[in-house]
């Protein structure tokens, strides 16, 4: 099979909000009034630390897709002042989210368990302290998320390429300035962490077979299997690789803003900071390279996420191995493009009518899942107002 990224279309039913005038969609989207909108109209369910399981209204994948955000919003009016990452939860928070992470995870695999015939993953983000307010585009909800999906292997398989060049995939051409200068350096730096169960694999063969992503990402195989998600040490050594990512990407910028050649405060792993980042001559001509584009593009430097912006993933792959990945972005790849799949979303209630009433039972199967162990109380909608899907009206 060519290995190459694939464009899938993802129909999707029109939106049932108004934005109001003299407001950016950004700007509304960001909004404890949408916030809470989006909790009437789609939640699933809600815990008591505030994560909200909810179905993607405009989604990636119709066959599943779902969403776990932590939504403060409304106990937190300032955007910024709403946790974004894993390491700014508390201990309780964090372990419910890998706890719904671990459960939603087994599900999936339950449902699809075949990796020959499926793709599945979920990716988790940070939504987002460091977009900018105003910018168009990616609507900035500014907090922690992980978003679950399924794939049709034949669907990639049957779907028309992508551009190699799709700004979606190219990261608008930081990836690059990665893959050129600095994978080896990235690579060296996580390869030194104190992983047991993470097992760190070449990138090539981490690589999808029908897309041949993701691409000079570090890439680490899960010893055990699904199984080993159901240890506390898995999700440890998962939050390590998240901290030695804030650890390269605080250090990079710092270097890029200003020639900072400081080991960043905070640092989980500062003697590696210093011994494999600040002493090697290709970190330094990486961020030279940026640092002029930044001087001499204005709209380039707009893009820049001077605050770490990051995807980390688990996927099951065609060999059926669980992989970890975490991205290098600072513009802002999707979680499905990382791994080579560019989503057009189109407007067609027809099309998604077909599928909602599939797509919308397994959320509530999940649902009760989850309420089965314990994680929260059902949120009623108007689409399954008594935990039962009940079609919209046509307007």
């Amino acid at each position: 099979m060519n290995k190459q990224p694939r464009l899938v279309t993802t129909p999707h039913r029109r939106l049932p909000i108004v934005i109001p005038e003299g407001i950016t969609p950004t700007e509304f989207f960001n909004s404890p009034c949408n916030l809470r909108h989006l909790a009437r109209e789609n939640g699933l369910l809600r815990t008591p630390e505030d994560f909200l399981l909810y179905r993607k209204a405009i989604g990636h994948s119709n066959l599943f897709d779902t969403s776990i955000i932590h939504d403060s919003s409304q106990r937190i009016l300032d955007p910024l002042g709403r946790p974004v990452r894993r390491d700014q939860l508390n201990r309780r928070e964090r372990m419910v989210f890998s706890r719904m992470t671990q459960v939603t995870f087994h599900f999936m695999c339950e449902k699809y368990p075949d990796p020959e015939q499926h793709l599945l993953f979920c990716g988790e983000a940070s939504l987002d302290a460091t977009w900018p307010l105003g910018k168009p585009g990616v609507p900035s909800i500014r907090m922690i998320h992980n978003h679950f999906m399924v794939f049709d292997n034949a669907e990639l398989a049957a779907a028309p390429a992508a551009a190699h060049d799709d700004p979606n995939l190219t990261d608008s051409g930081n990836n690059g300035i990665f893959l050129l200068y600095l994978n080896d350096v990235y690579l060296r730096f996580f390869a030194v962490l104190d992983l047991e169960i993470l097992k760190p694999l070449p990138p090539d063969q981490a690589q999808l077979q029908i897309t041949g992503y993701p691409q000079g990402l570090p890439s680490w195989e899960v010893q055990g299997g699904l199984e080993s998600l159901n240890s506390g040490r898995f999700w440890k050594e998962y939050d390590m690789i998240l901290k030695g990512f804030l650890d390269f990407y605080r250090a990079f910028f710092a270097l890029v803003a200003s020639d900072d050649t400081q080991i960043p405060d905070g640092a989980t792993f500062p003697n590696k900071v210093e011994d494999i980042l600040l002493f090697n001559s290709e970190f330094h001509r990486a961020a030279r390279i940026l640092r002029l584009q930044v001087l001499e593009d204005p709209k380039f430097a707009n893009e820049i996420r001077w605050r770490p912006a990051y995807k980390q993933l688990i996927y099951r792959d065609d060999l059926g191995r669980i992989i970890v990945t975490i991205s290098q972005n600072s513009v802002g790849n999707a979680i499905t493009e990382l791994l080579g799949i560019v989503i057009k979303r189109v407007s067609d209630e027809d099309a998604y009518s077909k599928v909602e009433h599939r797509l919308v039972n397994q959320l509530l199967e999940l649902r009760n899942r989850l309420i089965r162990y314990n994680f929260g109380e059902p949120v009623a909608t108007p689409s399954w107002p008594a935990g039962v899907f009940v079609p919209p009206e046509k307007a």
